[in-house]
């Protein structure tokens, strides 16, 4: 099982169209099974095209381009958190090639009102794979240090509202550097779960953020704050930044990250 994870900083980009279409050409070219995007925005004013989604969705205008290149395999869940550079719906989003048993949508902050930019939802799908249903979550939670939206509560809402899922994973941008100890990142493994990156056999820096971005001003560290995290422990053949200049062109402010999963799920 191949998976990735993305903060696509939507319609933040330069050429961002271009990056789009580049995107999908990996996308095509790998064949992840499940995609997990953070900061997937449509115009607040863009007129419906079906259920939630408008006509410039980043993850509808991301599926369009897969199917120019004949890749009709993938479908799309979306929805969103909160109200971003007062013109834009801000959102997650699953897509996967597998069949979905049940979609995924809720708060894990305490304000619920979506014209506040802090305001955190999750968006998660239940897949079919080989006959066995298993769950993925797409995630964007606040920082440790945040009195106002605190991050532990986040992730205790979080794990409270998926405790009862057999498998899951959870995939995205936590801000939460995985070097600092003592919080955010250890709260996490503390709780059970298993970081991919730990777990795999080939791994890179796993840097997915350098330098200062929106929400990190005053970095000048190399962070690893996107994550692909499970509740079993899996055998992972690699882990892999993606998109940061080496590994694929630069594509937004975050660098992505894949793995491979080579059993542990049947």
């Amino acid at each position: 099982m191949k998976l990735l994870t993305l903060n696509c900083h939507s319609w933040q980009e330069e050429n961002q169209l271009q990056k789009i279409k580049y995107l999908a050409e990996i996308i095509n070219e790998k064949k992840y099974d499940v995609i997990a995007l953070q900061e997937v925005s449509q115009s607040i004013e863009a007129p419906y095209i079906y259920e939630n989604i408008k006509e410039d969705n980043f993850a509808f205008i991301l599926l369009k381009n897969l199917e120019q290149l004949g890749c009709r395999d993938y479908s799309l869940v979306w929805d969103f958190a909160h109200i971003g550079y007062e013109k834009y719906e801000e959102g997650l989003a699953i897509l996967t090639k597998h069949p979905i048993i049940k979609k995924h949508s809720f708060y894990v902050s305490k304000n619920q009102n979506p014209s506040f930019w802090k305001t955190r939802k999750i968006v998660g799908a239940t897949i079919r794979w080989h006959g066995r249903p298993l769950s993925f979550y797409s995630c964007h939670l606040g920082w440790w240090h945040d009195e106002e939206e605190p991050f532990d509560n986040q992730f205790d809402t979080l794990l409270k509202k998926i405790e009862y899922e057999d498998v899951f994973f959870l995939m995205g941008d936590f801000n939460n550097d995985a070097h600092i100890r003592g919080e955010g990142y250890d709260y996490m493994m503390s709780r059970g779960l298993y970081d991919t990156y730990v777990l795999a056999k080939e791994k890179d820096s796993g840097t997915t953020v350098q330098g200062k971005i929106d929400g990190w001003n005053e970095n000048e560290k190399n962070l690893r704050i996107d994550l692909i995290l499970s509740n079993k422990l899996l055998h992972v053949k690699y882990s892999k930044t993606i998109f940061n200049g080496q590994n694929g062109h630069v594509i937004s402010d975050h660098f992505g990250v894949e793995v491979e999963i080579e059993d542990g799920l049947a």
